[in-house]
């Protein structure tokens, strides 16, 4: 299980987010919505330990306290975190990743099926993310984060800037490893269609910094899509902001 117990996070000296307390377990899909600036990428790279981020309060994986662990050695454990911009990686190629995420010289014929079920291997050897269009670099990237068979999955905006047929397969493909690993996801998204696909069991909504709802995500999503953010602060089901 994934345990946030008070976490609050700053960086360059400004609190960005404040007492978040999350949980997600094995086989759990979390969901967490909320405006532009509320918090939520800083959420996934504070759990994913990029530096640069000051934490307090505590992140628990399994038991373990994370807070003092690197990006390297919270990797090692199973936390993956995959990007809203994936970055252009020029000089490396997606194959030659590939294997440093399987840590095999050789694909399995389970990872050729992968590489084919996402339509990459025409894409195996050109330098990583460059002049691919938005949904390519959406596939190439969820398909390095699933060789890598992750415990813990933490997804911003798999569906930014990808196209219907694109987020149909990435939504699926990751919905059937979760399922079948027992791993746990922690989803921010904006298009609520991610959902038609996936099933995620919890849902929350930051603004400015605070958790400000719990609740079923496709009902967070129908909610926000109708009254906006300000709707989830007076939700029944939210906490009052002070």
């Amino acid at each position: 299980m994934l345990e946030l117990k008070n976490l609050s996070v700053s960086k360059d000296g400004i609190k960005i987010l404040k007492d978040v307390s999350l949980e997600v377990g094995p086989g759990e899909i979390l969901t967490v919505f909320g405006p532009n600036g509320s918090g939520k990428s800083t959420l996934l790279k504070a759990i994913a330990g990029i530096p640069g981020y000051f934490l307090d309060g505590e992140i628990l994986f399994e038991g373990a306290l994370l807070n003092p662990l690197s990006l390297e050695d919270r990797a090692k454990r199973g936390v993956s975190l995959g990007f809203q911009q994936p970055t252009d990686i020029p000089g490396i190629t997606l194959r030659q990743l590939l294997k440093i995420c399987s840590k095999k010289e050789e694909f399995s014929e389970d990872e050729k099926h992968l590489i084919s079920k996402f339509r990459m291997e025409g894409f195996l050897d050109r330098d990583l993310n460059v002049h691919f269009s938005g949904g390519e670099k959406k596939r190439a990237e969820i398909l390095q984060i699933l060789f890598m068979k992750p415990k813990l999955l933490l997804l911003d905006e798999p569906d930014s800037g990808v196209d219907i047929e694109s987020l149909k397969l990435i939504a699926t493909e990751i919905q059937e490893y979760i399922s079948k690993s027992r791993a746990m996801a922690i989803l921010v998204t904006h298009q609520g269609t991610i959902l038609n696909h996936m099933a995620s069991q919890k849902g929350c909504v930051l603004v400015e910094g605070k958790v400000a709802c719990h609740e079923e995500p496709k009902k967070i999503f129908d909610l926000v899509s109708r009254e906006g953010y300000k709707a989830c602060i007076r939700c029944e089901h939210g906490s009052e902001r002070k």
